[in-house]
């Protein structure tokens, strides 16, 4: 890696927590595997970490701000804490900065953890994560679920299976699986 990693971002449905779509009950909120673990290793690697996280159900009228918070208060709860949490309450079609796969979110958690968005990773579930990386200037690495697009693997710069492979891929340590290459959905 060419730049220091000093700050990683999560995507938080899909990625952090099992997806519920427009959460607004805290009570549904069940991490992903290994999501725990991943922050409590970058927290002993002094890496700052965040979440950036589209939430259209806002200006949809399916939650409120307040049920936000309160959702994201209970991701803190049970798989952090976060040092930033920055979300969008656009729907698509305001075409806002701030709403993945635009830069706006990732700029403002990097600003937000004082550092450069070139020491930043962000790890998620969709396409749109990694736009929203690349824009910025951070890196990028894929953790697809069932419901990520075979498109959007394919274009991935990094592809890991878990949050531990993802954090293995940023840090440089040795794994098996060795990036979107080996990744078996890439190669499908």
């Amino acid at each position: 890696m060419t730049a220091l990693l000093r700050a990683v971002l999560f995507d938080r449905d899909g990625t952090l927590v099992v997806d519920v779509p427009y959460n607004g009950d805290p009570e549904a909120v069940v991490p992903m595997p290994g999501a725990a673990a991943a922050i409590a290793r970058l927290r002993a690697e002094g890496i700052a970490v965040g979440v950036v996280s589209n939430q259209s159900g806002v200006a949809r009228g399916l939650l409120t701000l307040e049920e936000v918070d309160a959702v994201n208060e209970r991701v803190d709860e049970l798989v952090g804490p976060f040092d930033t949490w920055q979300c969008c309450p656009h729907a698509p079609e305001a075409r806002c900065t701030c709403r993945k796969p635009q830069p706006g979110l990732v700029l403002r958690a990097a600003r937000a953890l004082g550092v450069d968005p070139t020491e930043t990773a962000v790890i998620g579930d969709i396409g749109a994560d990694v736009g929203a990386a690349t824009s910025a200037g951070a890196r990028a690495v894929l953790v697809p679920t069932p419901l990520t697009r075979q498109e959007e693997i394919d274009a991935a710069p990094l592809v890991a299976d878990d949050l531990a492979g993802a954090l293995d891929l940023l840090l440089g340590a040795p794994q098996s699986d060795a990036g979107r290459e080996d990744h078996p959905e890439a190669a499908a």
